[in-house]
């Protein structure tokens, strides 16, 4: 079976889910609301037999769709940056598919790969079921999106900094973080 029946077999399969199919390079990339998400990864690894959780990656839509680098204009210190200024939000603000989340599948015995995608909720801060109790490999990953990104994985059962220190302010790797410069003489 090829990726295009593959993608249209698992639709037509968790249709009750409200699911989006699409190929990405090949490979199946599923979309689900994250209601949905703890449910359709049990079945995803008991029906599809997915039985490896390869990656978990936390991306950050903030700019997406803008063209901060498209310029005409060079100066002698290089081309102008930001023709859109960033705009960033405010803590309470909420956060309409600015998180999303992607989880990287692989089913051994079906020699087939899937990414399964979840934009966060709305909320502050923003937040997506975890999914430890189905697949361990999990945790780290988790972990990771948490400290870098700020994404709260609701049931994790050691939700903490894994990076970074535990008294560092913010998320590096979010669109709007504010980098400050400390010098530091040795």
């Amino acid at each position: 079976m090829d990726s295009e029946e593959y993608s249209k077999s698992l639709e037509e399969k968790f249709h009750q889910y409200k699911i989006g199919v699409s190929i990405n390079r090949s490979n199946p990339e599923i979309e689900v609301n994250h209601e949905h998400l703890i449910e359709l990864a049990k079945k995803l690894k008991k029906d599809e037999s997915y039985e490896i959780l390869m990656d978990v990656i936390a991306v950050d839509f903030l700019t997406y769709g803008d063209v901060d680098w498209k310029t005409n204009d060079a100066t002698n210190t290089g081309y102008s940056r930001a023709v859109k200024p960033t705009i960033i939000p405010e803590i309470d603000e909420t956060f309409v598919e600015r998180f999303a989340v992607f989880y990287q599948l692989l089913s051994v015995s079906n020699n087939q790969r899937l990414t399964l995608k979840v934009f966060a909720s709305e909320s502050n801060p923003p937040s997506v079921p975890s999914l430890v109790d189905i697949w361990s490999s999990a945790d780290w990953f988790e972990r990771e999106a948490f400290d870098l990104m700020g994404i709260y994985f609701i049931g994790h059962p050691d939700l903490r900094r894994v990076l970074l220190p535990e008294g560092f302010a913010g998320h590096p790797l979010r669109k709007d973080y504010v980098y400050e410069i400390h010098e530091e003489e040795w």
